[in-house]
């Protein structure tokens, strides 16, 4: 127990000696720094009063860094963004004409149709049954109607008795057309030309007007839509550019706006706007379309960053960088800004076409501040 007391103890020591020597070092090195220090400002002052007696100025100034940009003319303009869709002109789902049995189905989704292509058949069997019978029937009236035909032209018998047998045989007519419009009801055909999207009818199911039956959409009729807020229905005209961005597929597109509606919707103070767009096979019906509008263009903007153009109470204002006499110097600059968009902004009022703004160091300076330009 007593040896290992003793162990500690000279552990103990050894450490003791170990942190005194170490702080010995550091005030050596801290006396042989300030004494290095005391020689160097000795030789900065004598060569200050050498130069100050070969009649030379000494600059003290502190400068600070910063980058400019010229300011020039260049085209700015402005857009509104706005969430739309993918839209066509022609996507209809057709119905039956009236309630029957789906008995044909003549195509499937992915194929083209032309306008009054069949693509399906209801149950007719009744109606034809009708034109059947009613054929028969009419054989004998058209036969009674030309023998009385004949008798009259020679003026054999009454008026009454031709008019009679005519009446009959038109009206015989009249129902074997009708019979046959029931049973044009019966052949569901293509409005458009376009692609079958969804094809809802199944053989052998009951269906009516008004039910879901076949989706055509013609594709090379596409446009892209939006709803706009009703503030900017003035500055949104027809012929507008538009660049239309499609998060899917990474793509934007330029077109024109078509159409820009001319009524607001009460519901939500907006109105509509379209672009037309060619066909495209990359792009479907509803799918997410950004709307980027030109509301306001100028060819001959002066166009500063955003981040530039600071704020104080006396109102908005960049720093350029002016000449003053030898140095470069820091001037605040007050303006008037117009409309920003992706990151610039239009200078109305306060710059001039070759004013230096500062584009990098703007932050902490001062008016009057020397500046040292990279």
């Amino acid at each position: 127990m007593k040896k290992a007391l003793l162990f500690i103890t000279a552990i103990a020591l050894i450490a003791s000696c170990g942190s005194k020597e170490n702080s010995d070092k550091k005030l050596v090195q801290l006396e042989e720094l300030k004494k290095q220090q005391a020689e160097i400002s000795l030789k900065i002052k004598d060569l200050e009063t050498a130069i100050a007696a070969e009649g030379k100025a000494i600059d003290n100034t502190k400068y600070k860094n910063v980058i400019i940009t010229d300011v020039n003319l260049k085209s700015f303009a402005h857009y509104l963004d706005i969430q739309g869709k993918i839209d066509a002109e022609e996507n209809i789902t057709i119905s039956a004409k009236m309630p029957s049995t789906v008995t044909k189905i003549l195509v499937k989704a992915g194929k083209q149709v032309g306008v009054g292509e069949l693509l399906a058949e209801l149950d007719n069997s009744t109606i034809i049954a009708g034109i059947d019978e009613l054929k028969t029937g009419m054989q004998l009236t058209n036969t009674l109607f030309e023998k009385q035909k004949a008798l009259w032209d020679q003026k054999i018998g009454t008026e009454v008795q031709y008019l009679q047998a005519k009446s009959q045989k038109e009206s015989l007519d009249k129902k074997l057309a009708t019979l046959y419009e029931q049973l044009e009801m019966t052949k569901i055909k293509s409005p458009i030309n376009g692609t079958i999207d969804e094809v809802m009818l199944r053989i052998g199911q009951a269906t009516a007007p008004g039910a879901p039956g076949i989706r055509i959409v013609n594709m090379s009729s596409l446009k892209a839509k939006a709803e706009v807020a009703e503030p900017y229905a003035g500055r949104i005209k027809e012929g507008n550019q538009v660049k239309i961005s499609l998060p899917d597929l990474k793509k934007e597109i330029i077109a024109k706006v078509t159409y820009s509606g001319k009524v607001i919707n009460p519901m939500n103070r907006s109105f509509t706007v379209e672009a037309g767009l060619d066909g495209n096979l990359d792009l479907h019906p509803n799918m997410l379309a950004i709307l980027k509008i030109a509301d306001y263009q100028n060819d001959s903007a002066l166009v500063v960053p955003i981040n530039t153009v600071q704020n104080s109470e006396e109102g908005q204002f960049v720093m350029v960088a002016k000449q003053n006499g030898k140095n470069i110097v820091a001037e605040r600059r007050k303006v008037k800004q117009g409309l920003s968009y992706n990151g610039n902004v239009e200078i109305l009022e306060g710059l001039n076409v070759g004013d230096k703004v500062i584009t990098t160091g703007y932050q902490d300076l001062n008016q009057g501040d020397a500046l040292l330009i990279k």
